[in-house]
């Protein structure tokens, strides 16, 4: 299992557009993967999951993957979300 806090360096957030494209990023993967916000826990893998966290820029994430490509879904969850 790979566990990592990631800070929203997108400008508009986790809006409706990043979010779809996070989510496409993530569903690439068989790892099982989940984002933490607060007391919130999430499916990376699920659009209507990822908008209830409501993330903006600057806020903190942490991101769990576990599964045979756990490494590489962590580094590029952190790419897309650091990237733009």
């Amino acid at each position: 299992m790979v566990k990592k806090t990631i800070t929203i360096e997108l400008a508009s957030g986790l809006e409706a557009r990043p979010v779809a494209m996070l989510v496409q990023v993530s569903s690439q993967y068989d790892s099982t993967i989940y984002v933490e916000s607060g007391d919130k826990r999430v499916n990376a893998k699920s659009i209507m999951g990822m908008m209830t966290l409501g993330l903006a820029a600057g806020e903190e994430i942490t991101v769990t993957a576990e599964g045979v490509d756990e490494d590489q879904a962590v580094s590029d969850i952190e790419k897309y979300l650091k990237s733009h």
